[in-house]
């Protein structure tokens, strides 16, 4: 049995190669933002199942390069959802909470509507509509607020400010629920191992890290863990404006994905403490 993985370097793709019997491909060996070469990857590897890690992640940026953003976060996995069609494998997409549009309190619902308030987000959402449309046997998992220790992220944001400042002032008015790259990897692995043997799980799901907090509880959480005096003041959005819009509610429902394949919320502080330890490790 071999699982394709689609992406080398980001974070889900770094902890899903330490997964077995997964190889994972880069940018020179599949590029994204050429839906053939993504296709001739899968049809040359011939493997049990396909899991796309890769994305265009850059969210402010996608504001001005949408066209490029959409073929890779569109056009590109839908080319791969084709493919596994006609070969007859399951295909497992990571989508993200931005393609809902943020307003409420309540958790979204894997079939709530959508309303992506960015290009990052349309382009995430054009990437689930080819899939669907595919006809595949396949999984959309939507998740949140990724850290890990690889990569740029938030925890290695707060980690680096945190040791140059007394105080910060971090967003108080975005609550969703920070998610472990380690957890999304497994999830995902094991999401496609199932739907090898049980096709009729194909669908849309939520994953993401508990309980839903702020980015300034979560900072403050990080420096907590991490014995750094610095102080959080919370911020509104209005505060801190970026090219980009955000979603203020990125809570998501998620008990499809328990339900359907007794994957739970894993609890983030424990990611949170996973994350520093191998930072730590690898200082």
């Amino acid at each position: 049995m071999t699982i394709l993985v689609f992406g080398q370097t980001g974070q889900v793709a770094c902890e899903l190669a330490q997964l077995p019997d997964v190889v994972c491909l880069g940018r020179d060996e599949a590029d994204l933002t050429s839906p053939e070469n993504c296709s001739a990857a899968i049809l040359a590897h011939k493997p049990t199942a396909v899991i796309n890690a890769a994305a265009y992640t850059a969210v402010d940026k996608a504001e001005e390069e949408e066209t490029l953003a959409t073929v890779v976060n569109g056009e590109a996995p839908g080319a791969m959802a084709r493919t596994c069609a006609n070969l007859g494998i399951p295909f497992v997409q990571i989508s993200t909470d931005y393609v809902f549009k943020g307003g409420g309190d309540a958790p979204w619902l894997p079939n709530d509507p959508t309303g992506p308030l960015g290009a990052y987000g349309r382009s995430k959402l054009a990437g689930e509509q080819q899939v669907r449309a595919a006809d595949s046997v396949y999984a959309i998992l939507r998740t949140s607020w990724v850290v890990s220790a690889h990569g740029n992220n938030f925890i290695k944001t707060m980690l680096r400010l945190g040791a140059e400042r007394d105080g910060l002032n971090v967003v108080a008015d975005q609550i969703g629920g920070p998610t472990g790259a380690k957890e999304i990897a497994t999830t995902c692995h094991a999401i496609a191992m199932q739907l090898v043997s049980s096709p009729n799980k194909a669908g849309t799901y939520h994953f993401s890290g508990a309980p839903d907090c702020s980015w300034a509880d979560f900072a403050r959480a990080i420096f907590d863990q991490s014995d750094l005096s610095c102080n959080v003041t919370d911020i509104p959005s209005s505060a801190y404006p970026t090219p980009a819009v955000r979603p203020l509610n990125s809570r998501m429902d998620c008990n499809a994905t328990f339900e359907t394949f007794d994957i739970e919320r894993p609890d983030w502080r424990d990611s949170l403490t996973d994350i520093l330890t191998n930072l730590r490790a690898t200082a």
